[in-house]
């Protein structure tokens, strides 16, 4: 498993709500995909311009080729589309094992 981070920044407030909109319509696809095994689209506070779209998928090749190549692609960049230029960073990273053991809870 990789996890795809991707940053955006949607300076226009009026823009924000319309970008969530397209993301909840473009996640269907990604419900659909075999190759995701999860995401989440947080939202920053300090800097109210700045989202993170979190994917796990099941490889990067799977990402890459599989989804892309896939017929879940085509409707999901279509609802995404006009935010393409948003977009700050786009990249797979690994996992390490530095990670919680916690159950997220204070």
């Amino acid at each position: 498993m990789i996890v795809e981070y991707i940053r955006y920044r949607i300076a226009e407030a009026e823009r924000r709500a319309d970008f969530e909109k397209a993301y909840a319509a473009a996640a269907q696809q990604l419900d659909l995909a075999p190759q995701c095994l999860g995401y989440e689209l947080s939202h920053g506070i300090e800097e109210p311009d700045r989202y993170i779209l979190r994917i796990e998928w099941t490889s990067v090749e799977d990402h890459e080729k599989g989804f892309r190549g896939g017929p879940h692609f085509p409707p999901f960049l279509a609802e995404i589309r006009s935010y393409i230029g948003d977009i700050e960073e786009m990249k797979h990273y690994t996992r390490t094992s530095v990670a919680s053991t916690a159950g997220g809870t204070a």
